[in-house]
């Protein structure tokens, strides 16, 4: 199994030996998953920390109007869970479903906990890539308070731009928080800027 792009990804944010990150590895699994599948329905408890190797993901929940409301996407080299519902084991108020076919490593809850203990510098990766997490999730926040609808989609086709190709005008405008006839008038305007 290729792990190489899971070692890149955690040599970005720690130092581990050559033999510490074949250790790491170890602990995780591939799973394939075809385009529309759930890896997780609201309500399920949430057994897995993933990372996305191939393909693409969306994770969202449904409004009490039926609206569909895409908290973020998730691409080769990003991270995918539930994370209230994994770390409480409690169930999922999400859903995270592919959007092409993908394909993960996936860790469970145990053998998360485990691996913590046999390799002690995990803790402070983690650490390091929740902090990260967090840093982007209050930047997405205020973004949303203070920036236009049109400036918050330049601003995610600058950010994402090789996600925001693989999306649907209602993805992006699920994501954003506006219309996807909003999405087609900015996408119209901005191809008539390009002429």
């Amino acid at each position: 199994m290729d792990h190489d792009l899971l070692k890149a990804n955690f040599s970005r944010y720690t130092d581990l030996s050559p033999f510490e990150l074949t250790a790491v590895c170890a602990f995780y699994k591939l799973k394939q998953i075809a385009k529309g599948e759930y890896l997780l329905r609201k309500g399920e408890i949430c057994r897995f920390e993933g990372f996305v190797l191939k393909g693409c993901f969306r994770v969202f929940t449904i409004d009490e109007e039926g609206n569909e409301r895409i908290l973020y996407f998730a691409a080769e080299d990003w991270w995918i869970m539930e994370i209230d519902s994994f770390l409480n084991q409690t169930g999922s108020e999400l859903n995270v479903q592919a959007i092409e076919d993908s394909s993960i490593l996936y860790i469970s809850w145990a053998d998360k906990e485990r691996l913590y203990r046999e390799v002690p510098k995990m803790e402070r990766l983690f650490r390091i890539m929740s902090q990260t997490a967090i840093v982007a999730w209050q930047r997405r926040l205020i973004r949303n308070h203070t920036m236009s609808a049109e400036q918050r989609y330049y601003q995610f086709l600058t950010a994402y731009p090789e996600v925001a190709v693989r999306l649907t005008n209602k993805q992006i405008a699920s994501y954003l928080g506006i219309t996807p006839e909003f999405v087609s008038k900015i996408r119209k305007k901005r191809l008539t800027h390009k002429k």
